[in-house]
């Protein structure tokens, strides 16, 4: 809706068939306040849409074809012109065509024959309130506005801070920052999926699955404290240095929770990304770690990061294996059915196995990413 400037007076429409009635509401108000003029209801209608917009409307109720009544009615009814204040001006004094007109939507009933001093005080009042709802209403509109672009820089620098911090882990090991970005769109789509089992769909919410999504990053973040000699031994792992590779899980854990406890209410966000840190090792027959936990006491945040990571990590290159190709990395994963992986998102992610491809596709790791990652090590 366009605005007046600061010098322009306010506007009013005056709408009525008799041209003594236009004439004397028009010579009461023109020396204060701009005026329209409209002869029936047609045309007033579209009076009202000219820009600039009328302040305030003064309609007669008995016109010809469309009656005072139905104009108000309409005029409510566009959102382009239901803000515009409604004073009838009528011969209809009884109460019953009052009441219609308030119900109708106008802010004021004056009888006729009018007295002008009425007239008057009533359409100041009248466009005085309309001014006061005006500011409020685009102060309210740019404090809207200013929370959005708030909002939207807070998130955008929480997704800039988790990436980093994620990142942080991932130089410490073999993988390159792509498998960051394979992961958390595995975890998406797979989520995705499941929203649509009853099983899961009162968890899988859109605001859930976006937080998954964005918090996915984090898994293996606790990789940070594990020494570079067993992080980045070429070899097998003995025992005991196996032993000290799986505390990643709780030493991620553990520092997702402290920074919850810098907050002062629950996160959902940092409860999301606690449980894939600590539990994503997790197997559905028990045989996972940290804790052992079997089936369903495995959170779902780490039922869907297993069989991303596990993904992932087959179609990757290590320095303990090559890059396995797809239709093998699939067949593994469906192996792991009902033994490593939850069996609904071993269905769920056969189902979306070329999507998994597209993904590993799209942000496949290059021959500069491996070597720049093997500098950095």
């Amino acid at each position: 809706m366009s605005k007046p400037n600061e010098t322009q007076k306010p506007l009013v429409l005056i709408v009525d068939d008799t041209p003594e009635n236009i004439t004397l509401m028009n010579g009461l108000l023109k020396e204060r306040y701009g005026t329209r003029i409209a002869t029936n209801g047609e045309r007033a209608l579209a009076a009202a849409l000219v820009e600039p917009r009328p302040d305030l409307v003064l309609l007669d109720i008995m016109m010809p074809g469309m009656d005072g009544y139905e104009v108000c009615r309409r005029l409510k009814a566009d959102a382009r012109t239901g803000n515009i204040p409604v004073i009838f001006l009528t011969a209809k004094t009884e109460l019953e065509d009052e009441q219609k007109g308030f119900d109708v939507g106008a802010v004021d009933y004056i009888t006729k024959p009018v007295s002008p001093p009425i007239v008057s005080a009533r359409v100041k009042t009248h466009l005085t309130l309309k001014a006061a709802a005006d500011f409020l209403r685009d102060k309210n509109v740019y404090l809207e506005t200013e929370v959005q672009k708030r909002t939207r820089e807070v998130h955008l620098i929480q997704d800039v801070t988790i990436m980093a911090m994620a990142s942080l882990a991932e130089t410490r090991d073999n993988e390159t920052g792509n498998h960051l970005r394979r992961t958390q769109n595995y975890v998406r789509a797979l989520a995705n999926r499941l929203q649509k089992h009853p099983k899961y769909a009162p968890y899988l919410d859109a605001a859930t699955i976006e937080m998954l999504y964005k918090s996915a990053p984090l898994h293996d973040i606790g990789k940070v404290g594990i020494p570079d000699a067993i992080l980045l031994k070429p070899g097998k792992l003995t025992p005991e240095e196996f032993e000290i590779m799986k505390t990643h899980t709780t030493l991620g854990h553990n520092a997702i929770k402290e920074a919850e406890r810098l907050i002062d209410a629950p996160s959902t966000f940092l409860r999301l990304a606690g449980e894939i840190a600590h539990y994503h090792q997790e197997k559905w027959d028990g045989s996972g770690y940290p804790e052992g936990l079997a089936g369903e006491s495995i959170p779902i945040p780490a039922r869907l990061m297993a069989v991303a990571d596990v993904y992932d990590a087959l179609i990757s290159r290590r320095v303990y294996k090559p890059p396995f190709p797809h239709e093998k990395s699939v067949a593994i994963i469906q192996e792991g059915r009902g033994k490593h992986f939850d069996p609904d998102m071993v269905d769920a992610f056969l189902q979306l196995q070329n999507e998994f491809h597209a993904i590993a596709e799209r942000y496949s790791d290059s021959e500069a990413d491996v070597k720049a990652k093997a500098r950095s090590l």
